[in-house]
């Protein structure tokens, strides 16, 4: 073989691949297909240098590796509102139409599976990341070579990057689970938890072996010189992606509830686990005005099927203990598939909940599960019972250190901060990607370094040293020393993440955003009364965080030492908009979030509904129930053009108006 045969050869296998990969019209034998493909190993184990990036033997990784990167996508990877009936779509769509009513929508399916970034450039597969937290996630390149479906080269040569799901077929998935267990390995729970651990498996063989497939659903950074999503899309698919089963640009409402039913009857044919539609909004030009919230992109949502349930039947009823000390009971149930989901657990929320309802232990009840919805026990079928079902009686004792509960009617509570589950449960959280992220400190590892003495609070974790991780088994210093690393890295975080972090009860990301930013370093000091001035700080709120830093404060305290965290606390300078409440309704001309911003930066207040303690309301066009609101309490309003007078006469600068 010469490099012109050679070439001819890349050509007709790599188009043999595609046939059998993404159109399922396979054209040759396997006999015939590795026959040549043999041949173009052969000539390239002579001709090193001469190998083609195109070439098929770039799709199996011989590299083993020790661990996964980091890798930044080149734009953000946005998650997306979920709306779970047609009144809420229809809600969402009634938003845009304030903004525009002339416009069409591109639907298609929403597959279950792992989120993944693709980076092509110069026509070249240059890295595939995991979502990860959307800016970043772990770099999974030699991996996904292996999936067929992937091109490796394209035809264009701009850096653009594509977002498609990674899926393992049904069928496959029950073929990988059937050797799996033949083999007494562990069976994966479904085909999601299958696709995402194929995907990272450090040997890319494995990931070779579990026949995972990828469909695009987006794209990222571009340079696509097209009007609507659905042409940018096209072009994706021409350049040899693997296209949905259905999809469709619909022109109107009626057409999108029409596709949607379509889905739910075809859910059951379409090899692959779909949970719902993705509803987008085509134009691209109304997509750059609607804009993002700090969560999502207002152009599309995924509008999720109907949950499904199931019969099944109580075996026994098991207690947890949260990182609060809240102990939560579970009925453990008879195993039952709910749509490729092996179900055994079921919350049962509190004894309350369990009284309502009438749970016994034997009973044969009706469970429910959405998407990623807990299952939870919506009837009990009380016809069936025979007497010997079990009323569960309410719990005196903690069943993790058997310390005295505080039974406060809804919820019961284990107040012995050293008991074991909510040390471990509170430092899990901690390391958790929702609060530090610290790297490579995931659930199991903090169990064995708790089992192994050496960490019992969360300060601990910063005293740890590598010969006691070396002691561990499975621990290689390499390891030891990049979770030492990552734990370092957390110095100097933002001092919101550090309180979010702390995993007090009803304060979360938003709260622990105000508290920083309102108090600073000194939040562990503030009255009750400070506290309660904040906006949107209910009863339970306050009453959570102040006997959280009566109880913990030293704790907090030495932690700040260690972490040394920023705080975006500023003094700010007196002016008309500082200490103010102030809502904003309607379609402005400039982004909500950018106005938002400016206005927290000299002092203001942001709330998001109408109050007596609303100073004044800024509104757009079609501004609705709030403006009426504000009227009927007799709160100043503003129009846009009103607001921009009144900073120039108050001499507030801003470029957000610009």
């Amino acid at each position: 073989m010469n490099y012109q045969e050679y070439k001819t050869a890349l050509t007709q296998l790599n188009s043999w691949a595609y046939a059998y990969y993404v159109l399922d019209a396979p054209l040759v034998t396997d006999e015939e297909y590795d026959k040549l493909y043999h041949a173009v190993l052969d000539y390239e184990n002579e001709n090193p240098t001469l190998i083609d990036a195109s070439s098929p033997t770039k799709r199996v990784g011989a590299t083993v590796l020790e661990s996964f990167t980091k890798a930044a996508h080149l734009s953000r990877m946005w998650s997306m509102e979920d709306v779970f009936d047609e009144q809420n779509l229809d809600d969402w769509i009634n938003r845009v139409y304030k903004i525009k009513r002339d416009f069409t929508f591109y639907c298609e399916p929403k597959f279950d599976g792992a989120s993944l970034n693709l980076i092509y450039e110069n026509g070249l597969l240059r890295q595939a990341i995991t979502r990860g937290d959307g800016v970043q996630g772990e770099d999974v390149t030699n991996n996904i070579k292996t999936i067929r479906s992937i091109p490796l080269v394209v035809d264009y040569q701009n850096t653009f990057e594509v977002r498609g799901e990674v899926l393992i077929k049904k069928s496959d998935f029950d073929t990988l689970n059937k050797e799996r267990e033949k083999n007494n390995e562990p069976l994966f729970a479904n085909p999601r938890n299958a696709a995402a651990g194929s995907l990272r498996q450090l040997d890319p063989t494995v990931t070779a072996s579990r026949r995972l497939i990828f469909y695009p659903w987006g794209i990222g950074q571009n340079s696509f010189e097209f009007n609507t999503l659905s042409q940018k899309m096209e072009f994706i698919y021409s350049l040899g992606f693997l296209q949905p089963p259905l999809r469709l640009v619909c022109k109107n409402v009626a057409d999108v509830h029409k596709l949607y039913n379509t889905f739910i009857q075809k859910r059951d044919e379409i090899p692959m686990m779909m949970d719902g539609m993705v509803v987008k909004i085509d134009e691209t030009a109304l997509q750059e005005e609607l804009g993002y919230t700090a969560k999502y992109p207002r152009w599309m949502v995924a509008f999720k099927f109907p949950p499904l349930e199931r019969n099944t039947q109580v075996l026994s009823i098991s207690l947890q203990v949260g990182r609060t000390g809240v102990v939560t009971p579970v009925a453990n149930l008879k195993p039952i598939d709910i749509d490729g989901v092996t179900v055994e657990r079921a919350t049962l929320h509190n004894f309350d909940e369990i009284d309502r309802k009438d749970i016994r232990t034997g009973d044969f009840v009706t469970i429910i599960r959405s998407g990623d919805v807990i299952p939870k026990i919506i009837q009990v079928q009380k016809t069936k019972r025979n007497g010997s079902e079990q009323t569960p009686t309410r719990p005196i004792n903690c069943p993790v250190c058997n310390s005295e509960l505080l039974d406060e009617g809804a919820l019961i509570k284990c107040q012995n901060l050293k008991c074991d589950a909510r040390a471990q449960a509170s430092l899990i959280f901690f390391a958790s990607k929702q609060a530090l992220n610290i790297d490579g400190l995931g659930k199991e590892i903090i169990k064995t370094l708790y089992n192994a003495g050496f960490i019992r609070n969360i300060t601990d974790i910063f005293s740890l040293k590598i010969e006691q991780l070396l002691t561990l088994e499975g621990f290689r210093e390499k390891k030891a020393r990049n979770i030492l690393k990552a734990i370092t890295n957390t110095k100097k975080s933002e001092l919101w993440r550090v309180i979010n972090a702390l995993g007090i009860e009803h304060i979360g990301e938003a709260a622990s955003k105000k508290i920083a930013r309102s108090f600073g370093l000194d939040f562990m000091n503030v009255s009750e009364e400070e506290i309660v001035a904040l906006d949107g700080f209910g009863v339970q709120m306050v009453k959570s965080f102040m006997e959280f830093a009566r109880v913990n404060k030293k704790l907090i305290d030495k932690l700040l030492l260690l972490i040394e965290p920023l705080t975006d606390k500023q003094d700010i300078a007196p002016n008309p908009l500082k200490g103010k409440n102030i809502v904003l309704t309607g379609a402005l001309s400039v982004s909500r979030d950018s106005i938002k911003e400016f206005l927290e930066s000299v002092g203001a207040k942001i709330s998001s509904s109408v109050s007596s303690k609303t100073d004044f309301v800024i509104y757009g066009e079609e501004a609705g129930s709030k403006y009426d609101k504000a009227l009927s309490l007799g709160i100043s309003l503003m129009n846009e053009y009103e607001f921009k007078q009144f900073l120039q006469e108050s001499d507030l600068k801003t470029d957000v108006f610009a």
